[in-house]
């Protein structure tokens, strides 16, 4: 019987190799068949994408880093279109076994989707393992996923993708394989046995999973009842969402320069300049053709983002294809039924410090020319610090817009209304008379306003909630 690994020991198994984990030793060649400019015109959506090739082996390459693969040589090649058998032509197919051979290359990552009989077929050709985008990036989240939750989301995409490559590892019963009724044989037995093993661990990992999303679901109640606003980073990959989070919480969370460094999402409280407390929730970064079976297993991880009061769009300005980049993530916000244009987002251009300063002096200029038409970017450099404090005001200013704005007098000895109103609203300012009188412009949230306005009966509003402004 097959040995069925959950992710956390991802394990790649090919009829060329023993079975094994892939070993950082590996020589790697990465494979890149990217449709040529003609061909991308009849297929929906990649016309659009102005995807260079060169960024997307980069890519590619990078994935193949973030497990440590020793990455021998990349190459692209360009077809017009896929083949059913094997994905490249014949004649393509033989160059790289030549290279194969001659770089004694023990594992292709092919930086494209492909099916089972595509991926067994190539194995059998160049007599080495090969893997597709998929399977390189289950690995890569196999390795990151810590938490519970993680942990059984990856398992479950790798499981969906491990059945239906069962048949691949059963090619010493070839005759068994194809039969039906008496003609089906031993073989075929096992793989219905393998997938019933599957599908069985599927079910409790998705009984296990709907506990785990019940209990984070009572957490965000929880959050809810404090409550405190929500910003959510989102971003591609690697733009540097958890080195900003660390910056602006003061947090000790992974932050490498490597594609899915961290991949579980973390929270924490913060405070801004006039003392509101919000919450931080770092969340998993995209990447562009994600596999849908981990949009959707990581579809309660983003939960927070749905729900969040404002979303920061990170974005590392100083990469060729930031524009691209961004398209992929406003693609999947959509999928969460987020709009890219919504008020509650502020695009964050991170990575400032990377930019020579005719590129700065550009993107300055740019943001500038949006205040007029409405929110602006705002550059930054989580790495340096610059731009936070702009960043922190652009937040607070955002999360002010809903909330109410009262005139306070206190006399002098009521200490414990001074320290509620610290607690429980911004002080934006204080003033004291020459009899002691203090004299406060606080802002409240919505929900805290009946508290306040039943303690302190002779509070004055001087603002309403906030129209949308241009910072």
């Amino acid at each position: 019987m097959t040995e069925l690994l959950p992710p956390g020991e991802a394990r790649l198994q090919a009829k060329a190799a023993p079975e094994g984990e892939i070993a950082a030793a590996t020589r790697t060649l990465v494979l890149g068949p990217y449709l040529t400019r003609t061909a991308q015109r009849f297929v929906p959506g990649q016309a659009e994408a102005a995807r260079s090739d060169e960024a997307r082996l980069d890519e590619a390459v990078g994935l193949a880093a973030a497990i440590d693969l020793d990455v021998a040589q990349a190459m692209s090649v360009h077809i017009q279109r896929p083949r059913p058998s094997t994905y490249l032509g014949k004649g393509r197919v033989e160059e790289v076994a030549g290279l194969i051979q001659a770089e004694e290359i023990g594992l292709v990552v092919m930086d494209c989707a492909l099916t089972p009989v595509q991926q067994r077929n190539l194995e059998k050709a160049w007599g080495a393992k090969v893997i597709d985008r998929t399977g390189l990036i289950l690995e890569i989240f196999g390795r990151r996923a810590s938490t519970r939750e993680g942990t059984l989301q990856v398992e479950h995409a790798h499981l969906a993708y491990q059945r239906s490559r069962l048949v691949r590892s059963w090619t010493h019963l070839e005759r068994q394989r194809g039969g039906f009724g008496f003609l089906g044989g031993p073989g075929e037995t096992q793989i219905e046995a393998d997938r019933r093993m599957i599908q069985e661990r599927m079910t409790r990992i998705e009984r296990d999973l709907d506990a785990v999303t019940r209990t984070r679901g009572l957490h965000r109640k929880s959050r809810a009842r404090v409550p405190y606003p929500i910003v959510a980073l989102v971003g591609y990959t690697n733009a540097g969402k958890s080195t900003l989070f660390n910056a602006l919480t003061k947090a000790e969370v992974k932050a490498q320069d490597m594609l899915f460094a961290t991949l579980d999402p973390t929270a924490r409280a913060t405070k801004l300049p006039h003392g509101e407390t919000v919450i931080l929730s770092d969340t998993v970064g995209f990447i562009s053709d994600l596999p849908t079976s981990l949009i959707a297993a990581f579809r309660a991880t983003l939960e927070d983002v749905i729900e969040a009061d404002i979303l920061l769009h990170v974005r590392d300005v100083s990469h060729g294809d930031t524009q691209a980049q961004a398209e992929d993530v406003e693609a999947v916000l959509r999928e969460l039924g987020i709009k890219a244009d919504a008020d509650r987002i502020i695009e964050v251009w991170n990575k400032a410090d990377l930019l020579d300063e005719g590129e700065r002096t550009r993107l300055l200029n740019l943001s500038a020319a949006h205040r007029g038409t409405g929110p602006a970017p705002i550059l930054v450099s989580a790495l340096t610090g610059e731009g936070l404090p702009a960043l922190a005001e652009r937040i607070e200013s955002q999360v002010a817009r809903a909330r109410s704005t009262f005139a306070v007098s206190l006399p002098p000895e009521d200490g414990a209304a001074l320290n509620w109103l610290y607690e429980n609203a911004e002080v934006l300012d204080r003033q004291a008379d020459s009899g002691g009188v203090i004299a406060l412009t606080i802002r409240i949230a919505p929900e805290k306003e009946p508290r306040f306005l039943n303690r302190f009966e002779a509070a004055r509003r001087i603002g309403g909630p906030q129209q949308p402004v241009s910072v």
